[in-house]
């Protein structure tokens, strides 16, 4: 096979050696390169799909590179949306299937602050953080400006063939994750690749490489300069997965949770047990079986998980200031969400309902009276009572209440009737009949 002038830096395997069929790739995404290396350009599937389909997993996203610059996309197809400042993308819209195409991308690095003649701004950095980068550079150059190696290979389906730039097959066949370049400029100027490398260890279970390893503890700090908008989006692919636990367990290993979520990391080291940090590991294990058993996830319980215990603290150390449980869950809240928000931009569709979750929990301590009854109805019940029960399971709540409250979602009518009806010792004596004599 003939190897083109812009392909002899690059090692190329046939994808039948790995298993790889067309039939495993995205019919648009297919089309997509087609179309393009049609019109003159150069167009291949890239990154997380190759990488994926070389582990034989059936990848979420497809992604497309190609030398044709978004406005270019732009005249190529009619479907076409681009967006983003930092970086120039292309979005192609097949229906609800949206397929990413990105323009290759020139080397990073602070002497090369404006390689873009056509846009003096192109590339801006601060402190060695990358703010923008609209530099576009040739294919060997994108592969080489990628955060991991084997993220870096590249799939034509016209050939059938992977190219390599980057050693990334090799590593890609040792599970090892090897951060591209020097790894503290490379971490600087991008900090979320600190969780990116958490977030692929635990999903492919790669280890780390040693060299790619060893600052990332160091350099926690730098997620602070990151905007909240974007470490939320990151949460969310950090906690919403089948290896939740394992990326738990890896922030906390090197210091990366607290730099998340900096409350309830000092209030797991002020809790006197370790309950606060089991019902979290526990919280992690159900959001794995669920997805696992192709169930939904709201994402605002697995927030309110991550920060009850700053709550619960909180509300406990102030609970003589108020008048009731719930006031003293509302304060506290108020005072935690506040702090979060400046870290992780929690929108407010979240924060609404995680608000409901905490302050509800007192009323599962109230079981007798109609308003147990109706409280059954409450649009967040589930969620609350699902809370509850991971709280009883770290003896927060008497396992003899989420039992009474399991049972009562079950029977019926008549049965949750007498279920909420009041002790014999507590109701109210009946009136005695007049029988005094009006003779």
């Amino acid at each position: 096979m003939a190897i083109s002038k812009h392909l002899s830096n690059a090692q190329i395997y046939h994808i039948d050696d790995y298993g790889i069929q067309l039939s495993d790739l995205d019919r648009n995404a297919v089309k997509i390169t087609k179309k393009l290396q049609n019109a003159g350009y150069q167009a291949y599937l890239v990154g997380g799909c190759v990488r994926d389909l070389l582990l034989g997993l059936h990848p979420k996203d497809f992604d497309v590179a190609t030398n044709a610059e978004p406005e270019q996309i732009a005249n190529v197809f009619n479907n076409c949306r681009l967006i983003g400042r930092r970086f120039r993308l292309a979005h192609l819209h097949f229906g609800r299937d949206v397929i990413e195409v990105a323009t290759f991308r020139g080397p990073s690095g602070e002497s090369q602050q404006t390689v873009n003649k056509k846009d003096k701004t192109s590339r801006v950095l601060k402190d060695g953080r990358l703010l923008r980068d609209n530099v576009y550079g040739t294919m060997e150059e994108d592969a080489w400006r990628r955060d991991f190696t084997v993220n870096a290979l590249y799939l034509d389906p016209q050939t059938q063939t992977i190219i390599d730039f980057v050693n990334g097959m090799q590593d890609h066949q040792h599970k090892s994750l090897q951060l591209m370049g020097e790894p503290i400029a490379r971490y600087k100027e991008d900090p979320v690749r600190l969780l990116r490398a958490i977030r692929f260890s635990a999903k492919l279970s790669f280890d780390i490489a040693p060299e790619s390893e060893t600052p990332i503890a160091d350099m926690a700090s730098l997620l602070k300069d990151i905007p909240a908008a974007r470490l939320y989006e990151e949460t969310l692919k950090l906690f919403l997965n089948k290896n939740a636990c394992r990326v738990f367990e890896l922030l906390q290993k090197y210091k990366l949770f607290e730099a998340l979520f900096p409350q309830t990391e000092y209030s797991l080291l002020k809790a006197k047990t370790d309950a606060p940090l089991k019902m979290l590991k526990q919280a992690m294990l159900n959001t794995e079986n669920r997805l696992k058993n192709e169930q939904g996830i709201a994402p605002y319980f697995m927030f309110a998980v991550l920060l009850w215990e700053p709550i619960r603290q909180i509300s406990e150390k102030n609970h003589t200031k108020f008048t009731s449980d719930t006031l003293s869950l509302h304060a506290a809240a108020n005072d935690v969400v506040s702090k979060q928000v400046s870290r992780i931009a929690l929108p407010r569709r979240l924060t609404t309902p995680m608000r409901e979750v905490w302050t509800m929990q007192p009323r599962f301590l109230k079981r007798v009276g109609i308003r147990s009854v109706r409280f059954l109805d409450h649009p967040r019940f589930r969620a609350a009572y699902d809370f509850m029960l991971l709280r009883s399971e770290i003896g927060e709540v008497d396992p003899e209440i989420a039992a009474w409250w399991t049972k009562i979602q079950t029977v019926s009518a008549t049965q949750k009737k007498a279920m909420t009806r009041p002790p014999r010792s507590k109701r109210k004596p009946a009136k005695k009949a007049d029988t005094e004599d009006d003779s």
